[in-house]
């Protein structure tokens, strides 16, 4: 069953397809179209099939919430390791393909995937189903159902969801708003009045010395540790300040989004105002990388950096 989107030329293609092929002869019977797939058509196919067949395009699959569905009615599900079933997947509790590719060319993996789906419903999937006992069912089949109820189904239930809401958020933001409303808001105060003496002070931050040796600039080693130090005059800032060295590949193709890695340094040695930060660098990609450093504020009563997004880059 399904339905093209009407812009689609593609895909009601591929329907007609279908349909044609399910009238030769040797498929009479065994290949059965739903036409004018709605949600009506959908509550009854996903609460009356034993496998619930998906095979999108690796990984180009955005859910997949039909799966989801029939999950909830006992429906097992075969599917390649992408959308929702990429997290859901429970070995013993439905079928997989892998989600790593072995062609580049979609025509050679589609031909490997076809393979592969006949010979995993062939072997696997239809003797499972069948192999029935005397009262007429298959336990095995039975376990698979049970486990899928068991490990999988609970994930992807409106309880889940709102557990989800309120141990990641609302517990924390109730937390942290009773801690600001405190005696009189006094954390709020004093949270303020920090950024306040930061905000001032900002621009006034020097940078007294920053140590790293050429090798690790231009030519560095695979597994050697490099030593990074750098020494801020905080004024009067204290270890208020976080130093992180950022490093990227120097190689960009066809200007593609660039990975970066982000290391921080450590206070080492503190003399008045002078604050020394060192980190032990350790290679573990071959290449060649430009690095940076940053400066930004610290304080562990910030929800996370963004509350308070300063940041001086040298």
């Amino acid at each position: 069953a399904g339905k093209a989107h009407p812009a689609d030329g593609a895909g009601q293609g591929l329907i007609k397809r279908i349909v044609e092929i399910s009238r030769r002869p040797e498929f009479l019977g065994k290949i059965i179209f739903l036409e004018n797939y709605d949600m009506r058509v959908s509550k009854r196919l996903i609460s009356g099939v034993d496998i619930w067949l998906n095979t999108p395009t690796r990984p180009l699959e955005a859910s997949g919430t039909s799966g989801e569905k029939a999950e909830m009615n006992g429906v097992l599900n075969f599917s390649v390791l992408d959308g929702w079933w990429y997290e859901g997947y429970r070995e013993g509790a439905g079928w997989a393909l892998t989600d790593k590719r072995t062609y580049q060319d979609q025509g050679q993996q589609d031909q490997l995937d076809a393979a592969t789906i006949y010979s995993m419903l062939e072997n696997q999937i239809i003797p499972l189903y069948f192999a029935k006992n005397s009262k007429g069912y298959s336990p095995e089949w039975i376990q698979y159902i049970k486990k899928s109820i068991a490990e999988i189904a609970p994930n992807y239930t409106m309880k889940r969801m709102l557990d989800d809401y309120i141990e990641r958020f609302y517990n924390k933001e109730g937390k942290r708003s009773a801690l600001l409303k405190a005696n009189d808001f006094a954390k709020a105060r004093e949270i303020a009045a920090w950024k306040i003496k930061v905000a001032s002070l900002w621009d006034q931050i020097e940078i007294k010395e920053v140590k790293m040796s050429d090798e690790m600039l231009y030519a560095p080693q695979v597994g050697k540790t490099y030593d990074v130090e750098v020494t801020l005059d905080s004024k009067g800032l204290g270890n208020c300040l976080g130093v992180e060295l950022v490093s990227v590949p120097t190689e960009n193709n066809n200007n593609e989004p660039q990975s970066y890695n982000a290391q921080e340094l450590k206070v080492v040695k503190t003399e008045g105002d002078l604050i020394t930060y060192a980190l032990k660098n350790t290679i573990d990609k071959a290449g060649t990388f430009r690095f940076s450093f940053r400066m930004y504020p610290k304080n562990p009563d910030l929800p996370h950096r963004q509350d308070f997004a300063y940041v001086r880059w040298f």
